[in-house]
């Protein structure tokens, strides 16, 4: 039983740095594989519309097949696609090792929030968003590590390290007793749910609206935050910088939620923060000024970063953990349609009239996240 944080952790880390792991090795990738950016904007889109469906199944596989098959699977799959991908010469290839990628991250983002209360004991919001901050820090220090390593190592083994440290949580977890930690499981507030009464419950479709209304504001300033600020006159370092401020403080504001927030207050914090967002869109898309632009990104962090876990916190602790994989399946499913079309829209309208002005689509969503968050808190 002392191996599930470290088997937690490690799962945590490598599923952050999944998600940051295309858009750190495009450069290279392309280069090694001759592809324009249409072909690299392939592959990133294609593990974004293979998650929608894959991670909705693994919700499945986590309830009905187990937590243990689950996790060692996704670690082992998410390892191959990185083997696959550090060899590939052709695109088609490059291709299937996303889908490997994509499928191997579902599995093991679906049972990591499963099991992210059993590992940190405490508060659901304070397990949720503890977890949350070893992801974040996956995320945030893969560019880094994959920008040192290239410079030292070939290509190949720089994807092939990386793969052997995603089959740490496969480790882990053989040795891991699952069995007591299911026994661990306590009540939950809805009863004993089948897949019908899950589908027709408001608070699964109200926390999947949330997360499809909240997804894009993250996606959005995360891919566009750069540009944003060099549109407004700051320097391309300082933009960098200002940048990886506002993981630093994304990451900060969910420690600081983890210990702070009492609970039952979920809802509110979420309400609260999406007001907040609406602020400080409202602020990027009129602000002229670069002073208030650069501090209007990193506050972005503060405001984005407790959302996501506190809105899972409010998911499972309505659910039994029977049915806590199909939850967060379908929570992600729901959430995932936002997270792919709305940035799209918001690239569209950038492209007719510039970043600031796409941003106006963000501060829509964020109105959207808004009245999602007045229903949640009217169910409390």
């Amino acid at each position: 039983m002392s191996l599930v944080q470290p088997m937690m952790v490690a799962a945590l880390l490598v599923g952050g740095m999944g998600v940051a792991l295309l858009g750190s090795v495009k450069v290279p990738l392309a280069r090694r594989l001759r592809m324009d950016e249409v072909r690299v904007g392939g592959l990133v889109s294609l593990f974004g519309f293979t998650l929608i469906p894959v991670i909705l199944t693994a919700g499945f596989l986590t309830d009905l097949v187990g937590r243990q098959v689950v996790l060692v699977g996704g670690s082992a799959l998410l390892a191959a696609s990185l083997g696959v991908l550090a060899w590939a010469r052709t695109y088609a290839a490059a291709l299937a090792a996303v889908i490997l990628l994509s499928v191997g991250w579902a599995l093991l983002i679906n049972v990591g929030n499963v099991l992210t209360p059993l590992a940190f004991p405490g508060g659901l919001a304070y397990s949720t968003n503890l977890a949350n901050v070893f992801f974040g820090a996956g995320a945030f220090f893969t560019p880094l590590a994959v920008a040192l390593l290239i410079r030292r190592v070939p290509f190949p083994l720089v994807l092939t390290i990386l793969g052997a440290l995603s089959l740490a949580p496969a480790a882990l977890a053989l040795v891991v007793e699952f069995a007591a930690l299911a026994a661990e499981s306590g009540p939950s507030a809805a009863g004993n749910q089948g897949m019908a009464t899950l589908l027709s419950d408001p608070v699964l479709w109200l926390c999947g609206f949330a997360l499809f209304f909240y997804g894009p504001l993250e996606a959005s300033v995360s891919a566009w935050a750069t540009t944003y600020l060099g549109d407004q006159g700051v320097p391309e370092a300082t933009a960098s910088g200002l940048l990886s401020a506002f993981w630093l403080t994304f990451m900060a504001s969910r420690l600081v939620t983890a210990f702070s927030l009492p609970p039952g207050r979920e809802p509110l914090l979420i309400l609260t923060l999406a007001l907040a967002c609406i602020g400080v869109l409202a602020g990027v898309v009129l602000s002229r000024r670069r002073a208030l632009a650069m501090a209007l990104v990193v506050a972005a962090g503060a405001i984005f970063g407790p959302i996501f876990p506190t809105l899972m916190a409010i998911l499972l602790g309505h659910f039994t953990p029977s049915a806590h994989g199909r939850s967060v399946g379908m929570l992600f499913a729901v959430g995932g349609v936002g997270w792919t079309a709305i940035p799209l829209l918001i690239g569209a309208r950038a492209r007719r009239a510039g970043v600031q002005r796409g941003f106006a689509i963000a501060v829509a969503a964020a109105v959207g996240l808004s009245g999602v968050a007045v229903l949640l808190c009217q169910r409390q």
